[in-house]
This record gives C-alpha cells, sequence and structure tokens, in this order.
C-alpha cells in the first residue's frame, strides 16, 4: 500500500474517531431533564425558604405601601416555614415591633395580608381616641395615617374579651376601632395592624396572629405603578420611579 493511502486512511479514521467523540459530548434528553429538575428545586428552595414576592392590592397600608407596590419578602429573617406543618426553619432574627411582615391570617385561607407588628408577648396594649398604648405609655408612630371616619364598633371584635387585662370589666366592656383595651398579648403570638388605621381590618378585628404563620419580613419595593389609574398600560405609562428599590420601615 502505498504511502499516500495509508495517509489518507489514517485521516479518514481520525476524523470518525473525532465525529464519534463530538456524538458523545452532545447532551441527551436525560441530561438536560436533570439539569431543568435542578434549576426547578433551586427555585422552589428559594421561593419557600429564603425570598418571596408580594404585590399590594388594598390601601390599608397607606402611606408605607401603596395599591401597586411590588414588594420583596424576606423568608429568611424568621425562618421560611415549611409547606403544609406549623414548622419554620431556623430564621436569624426575630419579628420586632415596627416590621412590615406578610403573614397567613388566621381568618381566611384564601390570600396572604402584609401588616406592621405593633404588639408583642407578654405587653399590655390598648388604643385611646385614635393614640395606641403600650404597656401603659403611647407609642410613637409616625408612619400612621388618620382619616375623617367617625369611630364605630364591630362584632367581630368581641374575640377581645378573652384578653382582657384583670382590671376590666368583661360584662360591660365595648370596644371600638378607635379605643379598645387594654389586652394582654399571650406568648407565641403578635398584635398587627395597619397603617391606614380607618380603612383597615387587622387585628382588632379577626385577633391576634399566631408566630408560625409569619412568612416574612418586607424588605423593599422593587416596582410599583398607579394601578388604579385609567390610562392604558398603566403598567408601563404610570411607573412611580421615586419609590423603586425603595426600603420599607
Amino acid at each position: 500500500m502505498s504511502e499516500q493511502r495509508k495517509r489518507t486512511r489514517r485521516r479518514i479514521a481520525g476524523e470518525g474517531k473525532g465525529a464519534d467523540e463530538k456524538k458523545q459530548e452532545k447532551p441527551g434528553w436525560g441530561e438536560n431533564l436533570k439539569s431543568l429538575g435542578a434549576a426547578v428545586v433551586f427555585f422552589l428552595i428559594l421561593r419557600t425558604f429564603v425570598l418571596q414576592t408580594f404585590f399590594i392590592t388594598s390601601g390599608s397600608m397607606e402611606d408605607s405601601l401603596l395599591v401597586g407596590d411590588f414588594l420583596v419578602v424576606n423568608r429568611a429573617t424568621v425562618g421560611g416555614r415549611i409547606p403544609f406543618t406549623q414548622a419554620h426553619v431556623p430564621g436569624y432574627s426575630a419579628p420586632e415591633r415596627g416590621d412590615v411582615l406578610v403573614f397567613d391570617p388566621p381568618h381566611t385561607d384564601e390570600f396572604r395580608l402584609v401588616k406592621r407588628l405593633v404588639g408583642m408577648p407578654g405587653e399590655r396594649l390598648e388604643m385611646r381616641d385614635k393614640v395606641l398604648y403600650v404597656d401603659g405609655e403611647p407609642l410613637d408612630e409616625p408612619y400612621v395615617r388618620h382619616g375623617p371616619e367617625p369611630d364605630e364598633g364591630n362584632p367581630m371584635m368581641g374575640w377581645q374579651s378573652s384578653h382582657l387585662a384583670p382590671e376590666v370589666d368583661r360584662a360591660t366592656y365595648r370596644p371600638t376601632r378607635d379605643n379598645w383595651g387594654p389586652l394582654v398579648i399571650p406568648d407565641d403570638h403578635y398584635f398587627m395592624l395597619g397603617d391606614n388605621r380607618e380603612m383597615s381590618l387587622d387585628s382588632r378585628y379577626w385577633g391576634l396572629l399566631e408566630a408560625w404563620r409569619v412568612e416574612g419580613k418586607v424588605s423593599f419595593i422593587y416596582f410599583s405603578y398607579n394601578r388604579e389609574s385609567y390610562r392604558p398600560f398603566a403598567f408601563i405609562r404610570e411607573i412611580r420611579w421615586d419609590r423603586i428599590f425603595d426600603g420599607v420601615g
């Protein structure tokens, strides 16, 4: 066999080998599915235990939060709740007074709420003429918004009778939206209020929040637009640029 033919055969064999190697290196469906599955698992872990998003649809937290605000919620602070249980993975801090929290409310399973934590376990909480008192001292609340609505009672507030301070006569106790208490907050429970006090359905009505129901602390606004605008494409034309990446506190 001539030297030229030998070189030609070696070249063809080499090209065939290279093609086989390239063919072997190409990932198959199995590898693609594994990568996709790993990405999905990572996303679920991130959303369940680290970060969550939330969208404001009511004015109960105005002016701190507006309808059309999109929020990033830090679940890692309190530790994300394990799905379908009351258990949490360990967080790196406990909720504190003044925190704006997202939680699973006790009176409904249909949605999540966002309110401000104002009452801690063991404290005496009351409201007199719209002023909130903690252990007998008025609480400084620069974030609160009040409207002109007159004070009124509500049958939902009847739950308060079970948590009244010892000196309060339960037989004559008649709470209203702006005057109630003093209440004693039990262990592992919080009292939540909306900043827009006359327009908020909160702990005054549906009761105390069990600690295990807290899902995370609101960190910042990542997008905002005037959702109540009648202009077409409001999510583009009515962006609130000054609110994007604002912290919430």
